[in-house]
């Protein structure tokens, strides 16, 4: 940050941030709608091609197993769009992850550049407090990336839980 004040360069980055996060809600849901909009279409196309099968079953036998495909299609069919939702949320959920992370650096950054100047144009003494507060944002600091690494775990344990979920074998 070249500017003097490193909290009006925050300010400017804060509405940066803000416009991204909106930029990734939109896509989000812009991604969440074509999913719905596919499945909708799919679903259509099915319930067509259904009712024209059970309109010809030519007995009881072929109607009960044609009922137990067409219970097998949906459920898969369920699954898919579960998954694919799930997609869209994982993804929308890294980006904030990213986001917020770049936001504590660049606060961390203002933080530390400001305490650096104070301590430079206070009285002789000051080192301590500069000290302390550099301290603390290191702690904070500490704390946030623990909760990110937390997070991210969760995330991957979630994720790898769908990913398993979805590849056995149903019955």
């Amino acid at each position: 940050m070249t500017n003097a004040n490193p909290f009006a360069e925050l300010g400017r980055e804060a509405l940066e941030a803000t416009a991204r996060a909106t930029r990734i809600s939109l896509d989000s849901v812009e991604r969440a709608l074509t999913v719905q909009l596919e499945y909708a279409k799919g679903g259509f196309a099915q319930a067509t091609l259904n009712a024209r099968a059970v309109s010809q079953a030519r007995d009881v036998n072929e109607l009960a197993a044609l009922r137990t495909r067409i219970a097998e299609n949906a459920l898969e069919n369920i699954l898919g769009y579960s998954r694919s939702l799930y997609g869209v949320a994982s993804e929308a959920q890294a980006e904030y992850s990213k986001l917020a992370e770049e936001r504590m650096s660049s606060f961390q950054q203002a933080v530390t550049a400001t305490v650096d100047q104070a301590a430079k144009s206070a009285p002789g003494g000051n080192e301590f407090a500069a000290a302390a507060i550099k301290s603390q944002l290191a702690a904070t600091t500490a704390a946030f990336d623990t909760f990110t690494k937390a997070a991210r775990n969760m995330a991957s344990f979630a994720d790898a839980s769908v990913k398993s979920a979805a590849s056995k074998p149903r019955k």
